[in-house]
């Protein structure tokens, strides 16, 4: 995996390409101090990742990542955690915010492996192809395989397809997310945010912004908000109430 960094503060750059070579392997090919520059680079470079920052002049990184085609995959960088619920809608990978920790930029260089990995193969062209009460068929390899709703821990939406979580492995399927929210019980699984769709059987915690499954922080929109607090809590329980 090679990778490219966006960002108009010089010292930032500079502590985010140490960051990555202490934590990866991962190659960087260069480091840009604004949006037009690093589209530039695209346009002859083939680049598998950016990390890119949100708060930038001329093009913000938000503009910027929704110009870059499906295959390339993004990592916002940014000083302030009111962008996660956008940047996730945009189909990012991961959100970090500044200071950024090695262990938490690991967690999400290896989450960017994962999902090239998945994109790469010719897991993209898995479909759903039927579901009954307490399971999915899914295609693939010219098999089918039987996905039990019990098993589904969340589900995640990834440009034109989802990525299903179960509690062993992860699938990928060419799905949009509502299509296949449609398919699984509606009585266990809840959409929490444009990105994810959540198994309230294996909730853990959650607070007025995150859902955490496991080791798994799991954005909550705000059109999502009132439904999940009633139809999880039985209430309008607001957890900064």
């Amino acid at each position: 995996m090679n990778c490219i960094i966006v960002d108009d503060e010089p010292l930032a750059r500079a502590e985010m390409q140490s960051l990555i070579n202490e934590v990866s392997k991962i190659d960087i090919l260069g480091s840009f101090s604004n949006a037009p520059a690093a589209m530039e680079f695209l346009k002859t470079k083939e680049t598998d990742l950016i990390f890119l920052d949100i708060e930038m002049p001329s093009v913000t990184g938000l503009e910027f990542a929704a110009l870059l085609p499906k295959e390339t995959l993004v990592i916002f960088t940014t000083a302030y955690s009111q962008y996660a619920l956008k940047s996730y809608e945009l189909d990012a990978v991961d959100y970090l915010l500044k200071p950024i920790e090695k262990k938490r930029l690991e967690k999400a260089i290896n989450k960017a492996v994962l999902y090239k990995d998945l994109l790469s193969k010719d897991t993209v062209k898995n479909t759903v192809e039927s579901n009954t009460a307490d399971f999915l068929f899914i295609k693939a390899d010219r098999r089918y395989y039987k996905i039990h709703f019990s098993d589904i821990k969340f589900i995640e939406g990834l440009k034109d397809y989802v990525v299903i979580h179960t509690r062993t492995q992860k699938l990928i399927t060419a799905m949009n997310l509502k299509t296949i929210h449609q398919k699984i019980p509606a009585n266990k699984f809840l959409r929490v945010s444009k990105s994810y769709v959540v198994n309230i059987d294996y909730i853990d915690s959650f607070d007025n912004h995150n859902i955490y499954i496991e080791d798994s922080e799991i954005p909550l929109g705000e059109v999502y908000k009132s439904d999940f607090f009633i139809r999880y809590s039985g209430n309008s329980l607001n957890p900064e109430s």
